[in-house]
């Protein structure tokens, strides 16, 4: 008589622990990962040797000692005698200025590049094939310093300024009209901060309606209004304009009034913006190109111009195929703002390699370009990622 075949147990047809891939990819990232900490121990106790054997000793105390350097472009009310952390924080402002009238500016020229691409005027689309070749294959730190040396040091002196208007070009740098604070200044900042406040209320509550109804409401169109209104209340209600216009004028061998801005500055802003907008643009143009030809053809069946067909159906179904490289280009921007030191520009980078040379403190200063870069990187990636879920494409 035979027998039924014995069950096998559960035991017998598991696999040995080694065998297991789950266990081999769990481990293999273990001793990835403990080689990563014994490399950098090995790093951190040679560097620690080296700082002995020279009589450092890791900490930031010294950036409370004077700094005994002026600064040319200081944002911020700053002299020799200040700290070494006042010199940072110039640097980082100059930093932030840069980047974010660069990311501003080159946006808006690389989607002029980019629509000019596809134009089908022959003299438009070839003068923005060209704008774009010249610019990518053209290295950045070389296009800086020829706008700075073959432009701006050629331009005359204060004296015989080239004059535009009211604005003034000279070697000196742009002198541009400004706005001087007045008596109300401090008032108006308290009407603006209120403005922010209410335009973010507004957005909410437009927001809370629109998850409530159902129905698609507009959100940022309402909070504009809305600071902008109470801005202008608040400018006309006071009793002296917070802001007082200012000319410049030619005094001498400088200028008087307005505000001047350096060459240097000058120089590494269109250097920034003209060289990011040819890669913006091509990114433009490619997300134009990947919007189906059907729905162009509905815009037009519609009645739709060319331009409004751009503006209504095309470009906000481009967005989501343009905003990740793009963010890509702004943070090439600002990190390609440390080319700075080639012309004297004092950004973050240049004045923590002044620091360096005069206290020796390379390890600290690298440490703290390296944090600030990676947090102004880490807030414009937040900031792009949110708009990107704005308006990416929803699928049912």
């Amino acid at each position: 008589m035979e027998h039924p075949p014995r069950s096998t147990s559960p035991m017998r047809l598991s696999r040995a622990f080694w065998r297991d891939e789950r266990v081999i990819q769990v481990a293999a990232q273990i001793l990835f990962l403990a080689l990563v900490i014994w490399v950098g121990s090995i790093a951190l106790r040679n560097m620690l040797t080296s700082l002995q054997q020279q009589g450092l000793v890791l900490g930031f105390d010294f950036l409370n000692s004077g700094a005994g350097f002026d600064i040319s472009d200081a944002p911020i009310p700053y002299s020799s005698t200040d700290t070494f952390a006042r010199a940072l924080q110039v640097g980082l402002l100059n930093t932030i200025l840069v980047s974010v009238l660069g990311i501003v500016l080159s946006t808006l020229l690389g989607i002029v590049v980019g629509v000019a691409r596809l134009s089908s005027n022959w003299l438009v689309n070839r003068m923005a094939w060209v704008f774009v070749e010249v610019m990518r294959n053209v290295p950045l730190l070389v296009l800086l310093v020829f706008i700075y040396t073959a432009f701006f040091l050629k331009l005359p002196r204060a004296r015989q300024a080239v004059s535009l208007g009211p604005i003034y070009l000279s070697n000196r740098g742009v002198a541009i009209p400004w706005g001087e604070p007045t008596d109300t200044w401090s008032l108006y900042v308290s009407v603006l901060i209120g403005a922010l406040i209410a335009g973010a209320v507004v957005g909410l509550a437009m927001r809370w309606w629109q998850n409530r109804s159902g129905r698609p409401r507009p959100q940022v169109v309402p909070s504009l209004l809305t600071m902008t209104l109470i801005a202008l209340i608040g400018w006309f209600a006071l009793p002296q304009p917070p802001l007082a216009l200012s000319l410049p004028e030619i005094a001498g061998f400088n200028f008087r009034g307005g505000q001047v801005l350096s060459p240097e500055f000058m120089a590494l802003l269109i250097g920034l913006v003209i060289y990011t907008a040819a890669f913006i643009g091509e990114v433009v143009r490619a997300g134009i190109q990947a919007v189906p030809k059907g729905q162009v053809e509905a815009a037009r069946a519609l009645g739709l111009n060319p331009a409004r067909t751009l503006r209504l159906v095309v470009f906000p179904q481009a967005l989501r195929v343009i905003i990740p490289p793009v963010t890509n280009q702004y943070l090439n921007l600002t990190k390609n703002s440390t080319l700075a030191v080639a012309i004297g520009y004092p950004d973050l980078f240049a004045i923590s390699g002044t620091i360096i040379n005069q206290t020796g403190r390379a390890v600290e200063m690298i440490a703290v370009v390296m944090a600030v870069y990676l947090m102004l990187s880490l807030i414009t990636s937040l900031v792009m990622n949110w708009y990107n879920r704005r308006v990416r494409l929803v699928e049912r």
